[in-house]
């Protein structure tokens, strides 16, 4: 009886495990690591907002392809250029960020060995206004400059 629980259980593991997203593994103090794949995609969001922060907007589109889409109101747009207007019109009118950019609660789901999805709330601060918080949904594919945003829902 235990070997026809046990069996299936094992098949869909060593399915997972072989052909499914990089699993984390326990480290030293017993706390799961990230897969390098995560530290690089946290790495790289982390970059815009930090070139978002200095006032360096091309450091903060860095993070997507040229052919990233974002959700608008009426539906997905498409390119970097795009998304570049949506920034300068909405949050950089006077040519620098109107506030201070940070990322919290950022959770980064693998999809496989080439693409993640990473959730998490954006919290725009100062600039004498209120503050801005907002849960984003971002799609990520491994490119040869590294891991890239392909969508950006804000």
């Amino acid at each position: 009886m235990r070997l026809r629980l046990f069996l299936p259980l094992a098949v869909v593991f060593t399915t997972l495990t072989t052909y499914g997203a990089p699993v984390p593994r326990m480290g030293h103090s017993g706390r799961l690591k990230p897969v390098p794949a995560e530290t690089e995609i946290r790495a790289t969001l982390d970059s815009t907002s930090s070139g978002w922060n200095k006032g360096d907007l091309a450091q903060y589109l860095s993070a997507y392809v040229p052919t990233a889409t974002e959700m608008g109101p009426d539906g997905p747009r498409g390119g970097v250029e795009r998304i570049e207007q949506t920034m300068r019109n909405g949050f950089w009118k006077t040519g620098r960020p109107l506030q201070q950019l940070r990322y919290e609660h950022v959770e980064v789901r693998m999809l496989g060995k080439e693409a993640a999805l990473v959730t998490g709330q954006f919290v725009l601060t100062g600039g004498g206004r209120p503050d801005r918080t907002g849960w984003f949904t971002t799609v990520w594919t491994h490119t040869k400059q590294g891991w890239r945003m392909i969508h950006d829902h804000s």
